[in-house]
């Protein structure tokens, strides 16, 4: 059997966060979702995973507001959404971190973390435009701590950090901000093992804490450690969903290839 998500998870409220009932997407002749729906609660991790081309990221843009889907409903905390820009998906409390890390690589670790969202000084100095640079450098270095990856001197640029450096920032950044929804798309590229299991240690803290979370990855040795449910992608639709604790990896990939589970399980073995 597969592992079981941690004890101690947060609660998960009866009512959803965020469903998407019905939800189509097209790209011109190319459908990319085919009538999807799907639910996430707070204090919930929901794994979406599929082979590339699946409609994983057409998904978390949607939910994001990188473009609104072609028919179908979307409703957040109850309200029907139609996102059509990201400032709306983050106005309502939805964090999302990109596998393609977006980050401003002239800038500073400090200055990427309240990249849009900068403190400025108390009175007529912050109606001025003055920052307020002292208190932006604390929280970035709460924040960072948090990762447990270790990073130079938060007035360093980012454009001088590895890989996996850039992404403990734009992880850290996202959790900070998540009010109610934190979205990741493959969190765990460009990280060793060490940084995997901080960073699923924090995710698990975000859940508790009541945030939803959305889990994209194709490693799925993290999906069934993390998750409370899979939804499993296939062309662009919906073929099968899981309790994580109550199924087994090769039940997963099943369903995402279309093999056999007895296939699946010599494949793994050999």
């Amino acid at each position: 059997m597969a592992n079981a998500p941690a004890s101690g998870a947060g609660d998960v409220q009866d009512t959803p966060l965020l469903v998407l009932r019905n939800v189509t997407r097209t790209f011109g002749s190319v459908t990319a979702l085919a009538d999807v729906s799907l639910d996430v609660r707070a204090g919930e991790i929901l794994g979406l995973v599929g082979d590339n081309g699946a409609g994983k990221s057409t998904i978390i843009k949607i939910i994001s507001g990188m473009f609104p889907q072609t028919s179908g409903d979307v409703l957040f905390e109850g309200q029907p959404r139609r996102w059509i820009s990201p400032q709306q998906a983050l106005a309502a409390g939805i964090e999302t971190v990109y596998q393609d890390v977006g980050l401003a690589a002239t800038l500073s670790i400090t200055a990427n973390i309240f990249l849009g969202r900068e403190i400025v000084r108390p009175g007529l100095l912050g109606r001025m435009g003055f920052l307020d640079n002292r208190a932006m450098t604390q929280v970035a270095q709460a924040d960072t701590a948090k990762t447990g990856i270790r990073l130079p001197h938060l007035e360093t640029s980012v454009g001088n950090l590895s890989g996996g450096q850039r992404q403990a920032i734009t992880i850290a950044r996202s959790m900070s901000w998540a009010r109610k929804l934190l979205i990741l798309d493959e969190p765990t590229n460009h990280l060793g093992v060490h940084e995997v299991e901080e960073l699923l240690r924090l995710v698990r803290h975000v859940r508790d804490q009541g945030v939803a979370v959305v889990l994209i990855s194709h490693t799925l040795a993290h999906v069934m450690a993390i998750t409370d449910r899979i939804l499993v992608l296939r062309l662009g639709q919906v073929v099968a969903e899981h309790v994580t604790r109550e199924t087994t990896t090769a039940a997963v990939v099943n369903d995402i290839v279309g093999a056999s589970e007895a296939e699946i399980a010599r494949s793994l073995n050999e």
